[in-house]
């Protein structure tokens, strides 16, 4: 490796078009990706916040405590999606700088709005709109659930960069992509900016793969040993050549790491590749050689065996496999929902804990 250059994944955004963000709005992780490995961007959102609280709850106890005085009419949970803005704040002022310098496609900060409005397109529009005057380089996540596609188009319409999220599927991934044409398209007619717009579509790539594996094991289907792995990476393949060639205004990013193949497999394209900080560290201490592999298709014979034994791989691989209105049923969609609702909850619960202290273990 270069001696000028710090890592693997420094290597990566250095010599590539591939694009590094770091999948946590810690300030110490966010300043070692953007330090070491060259970050250009970050993601907040209530399970990322529990998980901050919970490894740094020394650096934020006592702001908690203040919030809690500040706004005694508040509730538990509002006072959660406070403290979920002000940790947002903080890591897309560290951004700001790359921001400007790349005049607004990359130094954004992502904030995801509050899972539990998946239904309903006009609070996710409200609260979208409320997050993009947190700073200027906010990006803000919207679910691809139906409701989401439909608010996808009206905040990209206003002008507000997207990052779409709960997204599993080529389906979804081109929705996304057609719903933020709409958006930007209307604003053109209008003779309103969007030059420094820079919307992303983000694929969980490793929570297909979870959702594949909870199916064989709950019936009992047999794959060729890693076979399950590669489903993600070949949604995410196909994704990214019809982006390619249908010219869409916006990046895929990968997300949701489970193997190195989430990273591996998609460097060299005009992607963004979205890790914790602690997969960072994994793909710096690999092996694995920095080298274009997105275009390389993964080999038919596991696409065959996926789309043979999975319904759940055929819907996702299929452009047509799914429409809009199906998202909200499809299984990852449905646990992935699940878990970000109840990390939500476990954040208001982690503040009641303060608000209210339990008087049985108080002496």
């Amino acid at each position: 490796m270069n001696v000028s250059l710090k890592s693997r994944l420094h290597q990566m955004t250095e010599t590539t078009p591939s694009k590094l963000w770091n999948d946590s709005c810690s300030i110490k992780e966010l300043s070692n990706s953007i330090e070491i490995n060259g970050a250009v961007g970050a993601t907040c959102n209530p399970v990322i916040v529990l998980t901050v609280l919970k490894n740094e709850w020394g650096l934020w106890k006592d702001r908690v405590q203040q919030l809690i005085r500040d706004l005694p009419s508040a509730t538990d949970e509002q006072i959660a999606w406070k403290l979920t803005e002000e940790m947002s704040q903080k890591a897309a002022k560290l951004l700001m700088p790359i921001f400007e310098r790349e005049k607004g496609k990359n130094g954004r900060l992502s904030i995801q709005t509050n899972p539990k409005l998946y239904r309903n397109s006009t609070a996710i529009v409200e609260q979208a709109v409320h997050f993009s005057g947190l700073a200027p380089n906010v990006i803000v996540k919207i679910p691809v659930t139906a409701a989401g596609v439909e608010a996808i188009e009206e905040v990209t319409y206003q002008g507000i960069s997207i990052n779409a999220t709960v997204s599993f599927t080529l389906p979804q991934a081109i929705a996304v992509a057609e719903a933020v044409e709409r958006g930007l398209k209307r604003r053109e007619q209008e003779k309103l900016d969007i030059s420094r717009m820079g919307p992303v579509c983000t694929l969980m790539v490793g929570r297909l793969d979870d959702w594949l594996k909870t199916v064989a094991e709950r019936d009992g289907i047999i794959t060729n040993p890693g076979t399950l792995d590669w489903a993600g990476v070949a949604v995410m393949k196909k994704a990214y050549k019809i982006y390619q060639e249908r010219g869409y205004r916006l990046r895929l990013l990968s997300a949701a790491f489970r193997n190195n193949l989430h990273w591996s497999e998609f460097m060299g394209g005009d992607v963004v590749i979205s890790p914790p900080y602690e997969w960072q560290v994994k793909f710096n201490d690999s092996n694995v050689q920095v080298e274009n592999r997105m275009d390389i298709p993964v080999q038919p014979e596991i696409v065959e065996e996926l789309g043979t034994k999975f319904e759940g791989f055929r819907l996702a691989y299929e452009e047509n496999g799914m429409n809009v209105q199906e998202f909200d049923g499809y299984g990852a969609t449905r646990r992935t929902l699940r878990q970000f609702c109840k990390a939500t909850d476990d954040l208001a619960a982690l503040i009641r804990d303060v608000m209210i202290p339990n008087p049985d273990t108080i002496s």
